[in-house]
């Protein structure tokens, strides 16, 4: 049967493939495709991991005390039954078999199938077996781990195989967090479905890097759609079509094809000069997450990187901070990987929806239970562990002898956090001269994202060399909507007469002042507002390297000095998304 859900558009296209529904707990778990060759190695993996498991079950059981409770060991019968029902070993070995799904992936997928079953069960006792599923699924999962660890054959061992012939497959899951969106960045998903998130939470973000089309906050997918159904995305209305009819699928598979005509032509551009009617030069950087990014961001056609987002170095490491030899290796890839082009890099961004997993059980706390995002996170994290940040700066600052490099601050809202910036800057350098390591000529930059900052920016202006304003958080924090939050998203307004004012002003002060000014937030990606940030003065923009072509675009076709005209005219709408509308398409027509 075929139906729809509705959720929020994030990144922008059409992706028809197979559902793979990932159940948030074990959204770390390895998925990779087996050769034809390794299907029956593969499946001995799983045959040996619920063997040993078998074992220790049976082994609790014989241990079990003369006093233990009934109860307990007829609930180790239950779990031993349920590991060697065929529903489960031997079910997972169809996916081995027929879709190559390694063994994680295979018993992931069919756990999810069974798991469906059980919640449809009329009877109470039988449904809560689920649970105890669940605990046995766990347990093979993390034997299979084991064994891994040990130097079973795992993903690095398996060889690398054509995958033209197969299904394209999408990724459901109720949330995925930014860590795990970086180990499916590389993988073979073609589109993410989540039950929650909003159109700039991390997630979002990711998507749109990985230029795959998504559909957020959708709130149902992960329990209505199920484990291998036919779905369509369509990152441009929010939809997503479960089971489709034929008419419909070829309908969206001619969408597709005109989408791919479309990023061809806007492909020619990347060597263009972003150059304006009237001779504005302006320059369109690249948002990356790691310093792989950089070849994407090249190909794009970026004059540099106005934003390398440092937190992802940190996470995905089981609870370990990367060293300073560690990251300064990243950083000088990616600085070498630009050719002389300038590099912002910003202090680790952790907290709210990126937690790391060496949390304190404190830090947990707050992330968990108090608000999040107004919590220890972003530049109040690093200034409250100057062990790390020192080691953070130290290696930026190694990176700038192979490079421009720009050091960039995250939520800064108090005078006194760049004071105490500084002064950690002068003691790593000073301790760079002692060891007799090179380094260059670093610019300060902090960002715009809380109203606060905004507000004062006269005052840290007199400090800096360079904003950069995160519109994600500014919009976030002025208008007090959680972006995460798909109950609020409706709320979440660029538009806003307040966000815009403080964006104005914040372009018009830092250029008075002669200093630096980028938007590297969402909004410098989406065409619909390229001209409002031109007429604003706007000469940097930073996005993913997918959104470079289509606000180059615009660029090219706009004329700064009829654009300026109606900002004042926009400002003072009570309405401003429907006057910048208006507003600005007469000026283009003139």
């Amino acid at each position: 049967m075929s139906f729809q859900v509705f959720g929020i558009p994030v990144s922008r296209g059409v992706a028809i493939g197979r559902a793979v529904l990932v159940a948030s707990s074990r959204v770390d778990v390895a998925h990779y495709f087996v050769a034809a060759a390794e299907v029956e190695t593969e499946f001995a993996r799983l045959l040996k991991a619920r063997d040993a498991v078998t074992q220790e079950l049976q082994d609790l059981k014989t241990d079990l005390p003369p006093d233990a409770p009934h109860e307990l060991d007829a609930l180790l019968d239950v779990h031993l039954l349920l590991l060697n029902d065929e529903a489960l070993v031997d079910a997972a070995r169809q996916w081995i078999q027929e879709r190559h799904y390694n063994a994680e992936w295979a018993l992931s997928a069919q756990l999810e199938v069974l798991a469906r079953q059980f919640d449809e069960m009329e009877d109470e006792y039988l449904r809560e077996r689920k649970a105890d599923l669940e605990q046995v699924v766990e347990r093979v999962l993390s034997a299979l781990a084991h064994a891994q660890d040990k130097g079973a054959p795992g993903a690095a061992a398996v060889v690398a195989r054509d995958f033209a012939g197969e299904d394209p497959l999408l990724l459901v899951a109720a949330d995925i967090a930014p860590a795990d969106m970086i180990q499916f960045k590389r993988s073979v998903f073609q589109g993410f479905i989540t039950d929650i998130g909003g159109k700039t939470s991390h997630t979002a973000i990711v998507a749109r890097s990985m230029d795959i089309p998504a559909v957020v906050g959708t709130r149902e997918a992960s329990r209505l759609i199920r484990q291998d159904d036919w779905v369509i995305i369509d990152g441009d209305a929010g939809t997503v079509i479960v089971n489709p009819s034929p008419i419909v699928l070829e309908e969206y598979r001619f969408r597709q094809r005109q989408s791919e005509l479309e990023r061809a032509r806007l492909a020619r551009l990347r060597h263009t000069p972003a150059i304006t009617l009237d001779g504005q030069r302006i320059e369109l950087h690249a948002n990356i997450e790691l310093p792989g990014d950089t070849g994407p961001a090249l190909e794009a056609g970026a004059t540099g990187v106005g934003l390398f987002r440092s937190e992802f170095l940190f996470m995905n490491r089981n609870g370990e901070l990367p060293s300073e030899d560690e990251q300064f290796e990243a950083y000088r890839a990616a600085v070498e990987a630009m050719r002389g082009m300038p590099v912002t890099i910003r202090t680790v961004d952790v907290g709210a929806d990126k937690p790391l997993d060496r949390m304190s059980v404190n830090e947990l706390r707050h992330e968990h239970v108090l608000n999040p995002s107004m919590g220890l996170r972003a530049i109040r994290w690093s200034l409250a562990e100057p062990s790390m940040f020192r080691q953070q700066l130290r290696a930026i600052y190694r990176a700038s002898a192979f490079g421009h490099v720009k050091l960039l601050l995250p939520m800064v809202a108090h005078l006194s956090e760049i004071r105490q910036v500084q002064e950690a800057i002068r003691r790593v350098k000073q301790q760079l001269d002692d060891a007799g390591q090179a380094y260059g000529l670093v610019e300060l930059g902090v960002m715009v994202e809380v109203p606060a900052a905004a507000l004062m920016l006269p005052l840290l202006l007199r400090h800096v060399d360079f904003i950069s304003i995160g519109t994600n958080d500014l919009i976030q924090y002025t208008l007090a909507i959680d972006r995460a939050d798909e109950a609020v998203a409706h709320l979440y307004d660029p538009w806003h007469p307040a966000v815009l004012h403080l964006l104005a002003s914040s372009i018009s002060q830092a250029r008075a002042a002669g200093k630096g000014v980028s938007v590297c937030g969402e909004m410098a990606g989406d065409a619909l507002f390229t001209d409002l940030l031109l007429g604003m003065g706007l000469n940097c923009f930073s996005m993913h390297p997918s959104q470079i072509p289509s606000v180059k675009q615009r660029v090219l076709r706009a004329d700064t000095q009829r654009l300026a005209a109606a900002i004042p005219k926009i400002l003072e709408s009570e309405e401003p998304g429907r006057t910048a509308l208006e507003v600005l398409a007469q000026q283009r027509l003139h």
